[in-house]
């Protein structure tokens, strides 16, 4: 019989702390900048040698800039570090109604951006793509480009890196990525939209919570989530569809095939649904227009808000109870009508807190519908900037 051998712990090679260590000096220009090898040596609590040496590697890297000098009482005159904004990455949002395609610098500074209605055909849609794409990398002039974010109404495959879920888009499982790299040599990274919103608030936000799940309110119901300061993805990459939980299984008929999803009764389709049912209007109507009629006092209009803010705050129960967020940040057009809906949501929400529980922040985050663009910004930057890459055995 053979014997049980314990499984050999996974050590850190001298790569990966080299790898470690030129990551937080990174993270801390990012976050910090502009400042001095002498303060990255005291907030990192890194021997000033080996600060000089990475720094040395991300300036001959392109990565940093040495820029002015600073005055001191005595002592020889430190030289500012910060990073290289002529490192530049583009950013695509993919929506079912418009795609924003733009380009930004590696501090999530936009310098240029276009909008193109959105192609029913995905064939169609990555030829118009491709074309913007490599419009933007001509305007870069000369930059480097550091590769191709992209954010999704839908969810990306874990191993297959493909789209496989995107009931609102309406497209079916297609190859993005693949198209898009092939025709522009750069590397794309893509991720669903409320996982592009999670990575914003922590990348350019700052967001502190290490426990906490981004809610996307728009067609339909996308939810990011952060688990210990790690972003949950699932064996299959489908973690946080909460909005396609069924809450009525009588309820309408969801996109994605099945009745009474959460989305039905709390998106922005669902607020226009109950206001269409109250009058004889047909459809045409915009939910910035829905919000514009509710703010001139119609009463029908209000009614249908306050009624999505009552589906909105019961679906987030189950969030509160499977999850114990710290936060939940509300992004989406409803944010404008966040003083009428806003304490609906909440009220729902602390109605069922579990007995010793309490109940999560909600913030509503009043992006101007940026958050998913600076999301697959970020997408790209945690490539390198991501603080502990994975162990080798």
């Amino acid at each position: 019989m053979r014997t049980a051998e314990p499984r050999r712990p996974k050590v850190a090679t001298s790569e990966v702390v080299r790898d470690i260590n030129k990551r937080v000096v990174l993270n801390l220009i990012r976050t910090r900048q502009p400042l001095s090898r002498a303060d990255l040596a005291r907030l990192s609590g890194l021997q000033r040698s080996t600060v000089s040496l990475i720094v040395e590697d991300l300036v001959a890297d392109l990565w940093v800039l040495e820029g002015p000098t600073g005055r001191l009482p005595r002592g020889r005159r430190p030289t500012f570090l910060r990073l290289n904004d002529d490192r530049v990455i583009i950013g695509i949002d993919i929506r079912p109604i418009r795609t924003t395609v733009a380009l930004a610098d590696v501090n999530g500074r936009f310098a240029s951006q276009e909008v193109m209605p959105t192609p029913a055909d995905p064939k169609a849609a990555l030829d118009e793509l491709v074309v913007r794409v490599q419009r933007l990398i001509r305007a870069a002039r000369g930059k480097k480009v550091e590769g191709i974010g992209v954010s999704l109404p839908g969810r990306v495959g874990r191993v297959s890196q493909r789209l496989v879920f995107a009931p609102n888009l309406k497209w079916p499982e297609c190859d993005i990525a693949g198209p898009l790299a092939k025709a522009t040599g750069l590397d794309v990274e893509m991720a669903n939209a409320a996982n592009a919103c999670v990575l914003a608030a922590v990348w350019f936000d700052h967001v502190e919570s290490r426990n906490l799940v981004v809610l996307t309110v728009s067609e339909g119901i996308g939810a990011g989530v952060l688990v210990n300061g790690q972003l949950a993805r699932g064996s299959s990459g489908l973690a946080g569809e909460f909005g396609h939980v069924p809450l009525d299984p009588n309820g309408p008929l969801c996109s994605c095939g099945s009745r009474g999803c959460w989305e039905m009764f709390g998106s922005n389709r669902a607020g226009l649904r109950y206001y269409l049912e109250s009058t004889a209007q047909q459809e045409g109507l915009s939910f910035e227009e829905l919000q514009s009629l509710a703010e001139q006092g119609d009463a029908r209009a209000l009614q249908a808000l306050e009624t999505m803010a009552h589906y909105l705050g019961r679906g987030m129960r189950m969030i509160v109870a499977g999850l114990d967020p710290e936060q939940i940040l509300v992004i989406g057009d409803l944010t404008r009508s966040w003083d009428r809906m806003g304490p609906i949501i909440e009220a729902e929400v602390q109605a069922q807190v579990l007995r010793g529980g309490v109940a999560p922040r909600l913030v509503p985050v009043h992006e101007g519908g940026m958050a998913r663009l600076r999301g697959a910004i970020a997408l790209v930057l945690q490539k390198h900037f991501a603080a502990v890459p994975e162990l080798t055995a």
